[in-house]
């Protein structure tokens, strides 16, 4: 339930797994109380989106979406990593090369369609790591200022871990026992050598003749361009100030990026993220998800043979610590869920159209929907931890008493419209009223994708079937009946007679 910024809002009763406190602990924002604000790392656009870099947009949308019907303001800042070693060397090897620059435009317009795709709301702002240079060199400066950092060759710049007492406290890790504090994919051979301790990092790495002109910058100790961690602890500042609620992201970021950035900030004396949360990964038959493996799933391939519905519920309705085992089985039974799901509140829309075509209470509008209570046990779930079996729980039974009040020989009308806004408000938190956008228009077969024809081509056969059956029983010929119900089940369509005719969906 949303409530404005001069009301009094609700008590926060969320408690979350913070990665650093290693165990479940409330949320209390203090920085600016009823204003959870949240730092997400976004996409590095070095390639197309996969289902991996969902997980994560998709957890982080239901904990704001949760967020936000518990009274809260929320401000999730999802930053765009558009200059990095992996884009320079990509839009090198492309053939024929590219621009570094309109290779990281086209995979984050890329990376926009499969968010809007998948039903993830936009970010309160979406900063490009480009667009922030100047508060990048003023944070380095600090860092030489305050004794963190020191210069190398012209043009370097490193950070040194063991000026930070605090250095490996976010993912428990002592100094000693580290070999590098860098991603494999960061480390230079030049870069090393010029590093006074090699589990030093880089905060500023200088221009090489092998990379394009355009990729560097003017600094005071020499042209280069940022390192990896800069430019989330200089833009979480910029938008979310020196303290901020939650910083997310996937589980493997944890180290060395976020042990990083933490260590960046904290030495600029700055409090930075007062709350830690990662969402597990995706893998496929029991192997993390990841290009090296050859198995990485593509979004807008996977988006041509499966509704995107679909896609976010097998991706958004498992546990975000949890993982995600991504299987064709897992698509199936997604793709089952969705349409006893939608198809339940397409029904209920149905049978309380009102004759004189004024509005349907189960087409309310999203706002109304999202301002329902909703039931106790759901939201002790969310609140725990966003436990999304227990939720999910809530729903399947949810969804059999719509079923159950549809199934009346004389439906009650406003008990049917009732149950169904209940299931659509609990939906609501997960991403996935049927109603709302962005399913709305494909539930209601005006999409006019591949998926929408082919339900329309389905419908019109198995309505014709259903009319010959009812023909038949209207003759009382009731083998001819049973036949057409049986060979409609043998083609995974389940037939349900009721007071106002036999409605149908797939098993």
């Amino acid at each position: 339930m949303s409530t404005s910024s001069n009301e009094a809002r609700p008590a926060l009763n969320l408690r979350l797994y913070d990665t650093a406190a290693q165990g479940v602990v409330p949320l209390a924002p203090t920085v600016t109380p009823g204003t959870v604000a949240i730092y997400l790392c976004g996409a590095t656009v070095q390639g197309s989106p996969h289902i991996g870099h969902m997980r994560s947009a998709i957890a982080f949308d239901v904990l704001r979406r949760w967020l936000t019907h518990c009274g809260q303001n929320v401000v999730l800042i999802r930053n765009v990593t558009d200059i990095d070693d992996k884009i320079l060397a990509k839009s090198a090897a492309a053939d024929p090369p590219v621009p570094w620059w309109a290779w990281a435009q086209r995979h984050e317009r890329e990376f926009d369609a499969a968010y809007r795709a998948l039903g993830v709301q936009p970010p309160t702002y979406e900063p490009r790591a480009t667009g922030h240079i100047p508060e990048m060199i003023d944070l380095v400066q600090r860092l030489l200022d305050a004794g963190h950092a020191y210069t190398g060759q012209p043009g370097n710049v490193y950070f040194d871990v063991r000026s930070l007492p605090d250095y490996g406290s976010l993912t428990n890790q002592s100094v000693d026992d580290l070999a590098t504090t860098e991603e494999d994919s960061q480390i230079d051979a030049e870069v090393e050598a010029d590093k006074r301790d090699p589990r030093d990092f880089a905060l500023w790495k200088a221009a090489k003749p092998t990379e394009p002109a355009d990729a560097a910058w003017d600094a005071p100790w020499g042209r280069g361009r940022p390192g990896w961690h800069l430019e989330c602890s200089a833009m979480s500042r910029r938008y979310l100030g020196e303290s901020f609620d939650i910083h997310g992201g996937g589980i493997d970021l944890r180290f060395p990026h976020h042990e990083n950035e933490q260590a960046q900030s904290h030495g600029a004396g700055w409090g930075f993220a007062r709350h830690w949360v990662h969402n597990a990964w995706v893998t496929i038959k029991g192997e993390k998800m990841s290009k090296s493996l050859g198995n990485s799933l593509v979004v807008s391939e996977l988006l041509n043979r499966y509704d995107p519905a679909v896609l976010r519920l097998a991706l958004g309705t498992v546990h975000h610590r949890s993982t995600v085992e991504f299987s064709e089985e897992t698509l199936a039974d997604a793709a089952s869920l969705w349409e006893r799901l939608s198809g339940a509140i397409m029904r209920a829309l149905e049978i309380t159209a009102p004759a004189d075509g004024g509005p349907n209470p189960v087409d309310a509008p999203a706002a109304a929907v999202r301002a329902r209570d909703l039931p106790a046990q759901y939201a002790a779930a969310m609140d725990d931890d966003l436990n999304l079996a227990g939720a999910m729980a809530v729903v399947h039974a949810s969804l059999k008493a719509l079923n159950t009040a549809l199934a009346a020989p004389n439906p009650d009308l406003d008990a049917v419209a009732q149950a169904a806004l209940d299931l659509r408000a609990q939906l609501d938190v997960l991403g996935l009223d049927p109603l709302a956008e962005p399913w709305r228009d494909r539930v209601l077969g005006a999409g006019g994708s591949t998926d929408d024809a082919a339900m329309r081509a389905l419908n019109q056969l198995v309505t014709g079937l259903l009319e010959q059956r009812a023909q038949a029983r209207a003759a009382k010929d009731w083998a001819r009946a049973d036949t057409l119900r049986d060979e409609l089940s043998a083609a995974g369509v389940v037939v349900e007679d009721s007071a106002t005719g036999a409605r149908w969906h797939l098993a």
